[in-house]
């Protein structure tokens, strides 16, 4: 009776190193994607980068975040015990509910839900509306991982708004806590402060050839550059800051305020920008009647640069601002 072939070692030994080949160049492929997808940290010099995307919850009403293992303080206006819900979403969308007047404070302003069965216990599916004394210094009562709360803020319209005041005047900007609760909460944290030291704009590019006055695309005209933007950094100094994960990411429209990457670099757009897709996370918008504050900092002398192989307009003169608290302003719906 014959016995069954064995291969040969130089057989065995060809085809393990055919093997290490096949891993060695996949991971070449790999690492050559990435460098390419991934979001440049060094923002201030590079071009727009790309930011990588992630599943973000959304539904019919638009935004509805909170920031988990997070618990906001302050009076209720509807106890949990006997309000809850399946989804922290629903649970914004019962404060953003008795938010929707037509100017003036919203009735709930906060929100606290329980959504873990394992940690909530009898408390699951808790939904704490709050309204606070101010909300734009909520009363924050615990956050890490211990706490067993998931929170968020609601504004409502002429409320949330900030300014960033320039000596060529100031520009307003409504906060979008619904959407980038992480990221507003950093904006709250430098009202704080009595100055703003290192925050600034440093590069300028109108609009062009490319879009109109309104930030319109003008049919078979380029994407740039100019790429109709004003970027800078909000990075102040006294204050941390940690990266942000990506938040909402609607596509970009004139006075669009997002960050690049992670922060604390971030830009506010001239134009519509379809062509980016949804790559950016957005705390803000620009009021209408500001924009013409951002148009004019892009009138300012620029000197070109070239970053990661993209030509920019960067000022010859940063152009400092602080951030302040804005209110009793009325917004158009």
């Amino acid at each position: 009776m014959g016995r069954r072939q064995i291969d040969s070692e130089p057989t065995r030994w060809v085809s393990l190193i055919l093997l290490v080949m096949g891993l060695f160049s996949c991971s070449l492929v790999y690492m050559f994607m990435s460098s390419i997808l991934r979001p440049n940290e060094d923002a201030k010099f590079s071009s727009i980068p790309e930011v990588e995307s992630m599943e973000v919850e959304e539904n019919d009403g638009g935004c509805c975040r909170g920031i988990a293992n997070f618990e906001l303080w302050g009076a209720a206006v509807k106890w949990g015990s006997d309000h809850k819900f399946n989804s922290s979403i629903e649970c914004c969308n019962a404060c953003k509910a008795m938010c929707n007047v037509n100017d003036g404070p919203c009735m709930c302003d906060s929100w606290v839900f329980c959504g873990n069965p394992d940690a909530c216990g009898s408390k699951f599916g808790e939904c704490w509306l709050k309204k606070q004394k101010d909300p734009m210094a909520p009363d924050r009562q615990e956050a890490g991982e211990n706490t067993i709360w998931t929170s968020g803020l609601i504004f409502g319209k002429g409320e949330g708004i900030v300014k960033m005041e320039t000596k060529y005047g100031a520009l307003r900007i409504k906060l979008l806590p619904e959407c980038a609760p992480r990221s507003v909460m950093y904006i709250l944290e430098l009202l704080t402060m009595r100055h703003c030291v290192g925050c600034q704009f440093y590069r300028a590019e109108g609009r062009g050839q490319s879009w109109n006055s309104k930030g319109h695309h003008l049919k078979s005209a380029s994407f740039g550059p100019p790429f109709a933007l004003i970027q800078g950094s909000l990075e102040a100094e006294g204050v941390i800051f940690n990266k942000i994960p990506t938040e909402e990411c609607p596509i970009i429209q004139r006075g669009s305020v997002a960050w690049i990457g992670s922060g604390p670099e971030f830009f506010i757009s001239l134009a519509n920008h379809e062509e980016w897709k949804k790559s950016y996370t957005v705390f803000g918008q620009v009021l209408p009647e500001d924009m013409e504050i951002a148009e004019k900092i892009v009138t300012l002398p620029t000197i070109p640069d070239v970053w990661n192989n993209i030509n920019v307009s960067v000022l010859e003169k940063p152009v400092s601002f602080s951030v302040r608290k804005f209110s009793k302003v009325s917004i158009k719906a």
